[in-house]
């Protein structure tokens, strides 16, 4: 079966649903939740410490490119702010190509800038505006849930089943799947989250690795590994892994907080597309 190849386009939308370990095996197991209830109750209490926190670290993407046999390769640093729960800016730098990958938002706007003249687009929206249709992907929520943070959801759209060592919560929406989250039961640390459509089909998944603790009770992990899946053949279209270091809390000051989570277009990028009503528009420059 042969992979689907993504246009520079679609790879650049894709960037932000997927990357780091797959689910370990042979893994101790240990007695899970009782309920859907009292699983989430869990993860919301290692997340009451939750503060914000900033790294550095590497990154790797892999994309294919139509008219392309082999994946592109790109290698980042990295530098990462987080301040729970929606605001988050993570940064990737080549050599002579700063702010190669930015990627940001805030409570009211989410954007994407991806420098490098085969796709050199930006793309930004308010969180109000994004359809269903678009699932995860361009979505720095994934990011931000990856590491344990972002907002509470209800619990009558849960359910929870025991696979082996792991707790498995499934979430759905008018009886249609929408994630799937793989909690390892000996330390309560989710491990995976898969993510699909509005049709049930899988679109996306985060495996999850080296948990850190950040402050007491509250852990993040180092290596995080988001991959999209292509539409037709469910094979990996993308990956983006995130190697963090020198994780830890970080007092934010005002100055930065304008700086890091407050939207600007940018200048310079062939396309500048926004999110309408769940459909992308070009912009005029």
């Amino acid at each position: 079966m042969s992979r689907r190849l993504i246009p520079p386009v679609a790879a650049a939308m894709l960037i932000l649903t997927g990357c780091a370990p797959e689910i370990q095996k042979r893994l101790e197991i240990c007695p899970g939740k009782a309920s859907a209830a009292e699983a989430l109750a869990a993860l919301r209490a290692h997340s009451q410490n939750m503060a914000p926190l900033k790294a550095g670290g590497q990154c790797r993407l892999e994309y294919y490119l139509e008219g392309k046999k082999k994946p592109q390769s790109e290698n980042l640093s990295i530098k990462l702010w987080v301040n729970p729960p929606l605001k988050i800016y993570l940064q990737g730098d080549k050599p002579l190509l700063p702010k190669a990958i930015v990627l940001g938002s805030n409570e009211r706007e989410f954007w994407l800038s991806i420098s490098p003249k085969e796709i050199s687009t930006h793309w930004w929206g308010q969180w109000s505006q994004q359809g269903s249709s678009e699932g995860p992907l361009i979505n720095p929520k994934t990011l931000l849930e990856a590491l344990g943070m972002g907002e509470t959801e209800p619990d009558q759209d849960w359910s929870l089943a025991n696979k082996g060592a792991f707790d498995v919560l499934t979430k759905r929406e008018q009886g249609v799947i929408t994630k799937k989250v793989y909690i390892y039961a000996c330390d309560y640390h989710v491990r995976q989250i898969e993510f699909f459509d509005s049709n049930g089909q899988a679109v996306a998944r985060a495996d999850l690795d080296k948990y850190q603790e950040v402050s007491p009770g509250f852990f993040v992990p180092a290596s995080i590994k988001l991959t999209a899946l292509g539409r037709s053949s469910g094979e990996d279209a993308l990956s983006i892994t995130l190697d963090l270091e020198s994780i830890k809390a970080a007092e934010i000051s005002e100055q930065q907080r304008k700086y890091l989570f407050e939207h600007r277009l940018p200048q310079g990028f062939k396309h500048i597309r926004r999110i309408v009503n769940g459909k992308w528009t070009e912009e005029p420059q």
